[in-house]
């Protein structure tokens, strides 16, 4: 087929697209060394445009590379034999956007198979600097890209084979779009699925713990700096502020949060001495860091045993509370009652002390308090430690930064949300928040952001069908 310039190719070519999808387990077409001629196909599609441009070889990548992601969905040695036909380095070109967004769709999801098998990783792994950049490129910005090229054209300027593709030929406007949103959520997808091959084998992945090391580090670095302490203290130090109990990543030292509280402190003092003029919000927020790493420490190192148990029945009285007058809808009540506990409760409590936090969390998301419920959120994950982060405020985080429109932020979350439940993720977490994250953002991104001018039926006709409603889910 390579050698041969027939327009009857793309005809084979979908017939063996529909087996490879009802029989990717059969080994006839495997053996009879199909992979070679896809590698071929590819290559060539991605060289010789002429021949890419004449009659139906246009489909034909897109074709080939969803055929090497059924075969290799299941059987190993498969995806062995895929290997060492060298079909990796032409479903990269295709990853790269040679072509198009449909054919990365198809490359990312034969390329996502072939790494999910410890057999055929080492392959995909040879190009993992190309790959992971690729793929985070397409996972941030394929919605913006599926609605420029096709989306947000007219019928008339649309692709004609992307058209076909999409609806198989079967299919008018409507349909045009419903799918193409299904493929954009599919490509996004497919890249998480990817970028994921390589983070559960541990690699590449320095832009978590290590990078919000560095960025921490820069700010207090900021602080220190007596050219810009002043000009980022109302903005860096209540930031600052939440993360002095911040643990290290075992969870057992708190290098970094005690860094932390050591410059804010040191400055804090210098600033009542000399009186400088903080905005409200800021003095506020350092006075309590104040109370709470000097005074209260100082206290409590005077009480006796006694003294601190009864403090700790009194907070535990407190809390109980709060949640009753946070389940019978006083919330601003329950957020009185929460302070008051996180007031009385010993800091060594360390346990109490995230319950607490979390559940006032909880309540200024009802108060739709988003910076306060990003702060207490904060503060119980601290304490618990980046080992063994408390699943219920990373949520109740993920809802907050979603009320901001962080969209990130939240979906990052949500995903160390899920990982923290293992097997049994919560249905409101995964409908919600990866579901809802992509269709809500869509519709918002492209609907708000791009201010669709023309009022066709057609335009009409993709807000009906792109629109989904955002059901918040129960926190």
């Amino acid at each position: 087929m390579p050698l041969r310039d027939d327009q009857e190719h793309v005809l084979v070519l979908s017939g063996l697209w529909k087996i490879s999808m009802t029989k990717p387990k059969d080994p006839e077409f495997p053996s009879l060394g199909i992979f070679t001629c896809m590698t071929k196909l590819i290559s060539k599609g991605v060289t010789n445009r002429s021949w890419l441009l004449r009659h139906q070889n246009i489909c034909i990548p897109y074709y080939v590379a969803h055929i090497i992601g059924s075969y290799t969905i299941k059987k190993a040695k498969f995806a062995k034999r895929a290997v060492k036909c060298l079909v990796v380095q032409p479903l990269l070109e295709l990853l790269k956007g040679k072509i198009s967004w449909v054919e990365q769709r198809v490359a990312l999801r034969a390329l996502a198979h072939i790494a999910s098998h410890e057999a055929t990783f080492e392959s995909v792994e040879a190009h993992e600097v190309e790959i992971i950049e690729a793929a985070m490129n397409i996972a941030s910005t394929c919605l913006n890209k599926v609605y420029d090229e096709f989306v947000g054209l007219k019928k008339s300027e649309r692709l004609k084979y992307h058209r076909n593709l999409l609806t198989r030929g079967l299919g008018g406007f409507e349909l045009e779009n419903i799918k193409a949103e299904e493929w954009a959520s599919q490509l996004q997808c497919w890249s998480l699925y990817l970028l994921n091959s390589f983070a559960c084998r541990e690699r590449s992945l320095r832009s978590s713990d290590e990078r919000q090391r560095m960025v921490i580090e820069s700010l207090v670095q900021l602080l220190i700096d007596p050219v810009t302490r002043y000009k980022v203290m109302d903005k860096v130090a209540p930031v600052l502020a939440d993360l002095v109990e911040l643990r290290d990543i075992k969870g057992k030292h708190k290098v970094i949060g005690k860094a932390i509280m050591k410059v804010l402190l040191h400055y804090f003092h210098r600033i009542k001495i000399c009186k400088v003029s903080l905005y409200s919000e800021r003095t506020r927020r350092l006075e309590e860091l104040w109370n709470l790493k000097v005074e209260r420490v100082k206290k409590e190192k005077l009480l006796s045993v006694q003294e601190l148990r009864e403090k700790e029945a009194l907070s535990c009285v407190l809390k109980k509370e709060g949640r009753k007058s946070f389940f019978a809808g006083e919330i601003e009540n329950a957020v009185v009652k929460y302070s008051e506990a996180l007031n009385l409760c010993p800091l060594k409590l360390r346990k109490e002390r995230i319950v607490l936090h979390s559940n006032r969390a909880q309540s200024y998301l009802l108060l739709r308090d988003s910076e306060c419920a990003i702060s207490d959120a904060t503060r119980a994950l601290c304490l618990s430690g980046a080992a063994r982060p408390h699943g219920k405020s990373l949520w109740r985080r993920s809802q907050a930064f979603d009320m901001k429109g962080l969209t990130k932020e939240s979906l990052m979350d949500c995903l160390a949300f899920i990982d923290t439940e293992g097997f049994k993720i919560p249905c409101y977490a995964a409908g919600h928040e990866l579901h809802c994250r992509r269709t809500f953002h869509w519709e918002k991104s492209m609907g708000e952001k791009k201010v669709w001018k023309d009022e066709s039926s057609d335009c009409k006709c993709w807000k009906k069908t792109g629109s989904v409603k955002n059901k918040k889910g129960k926190a």
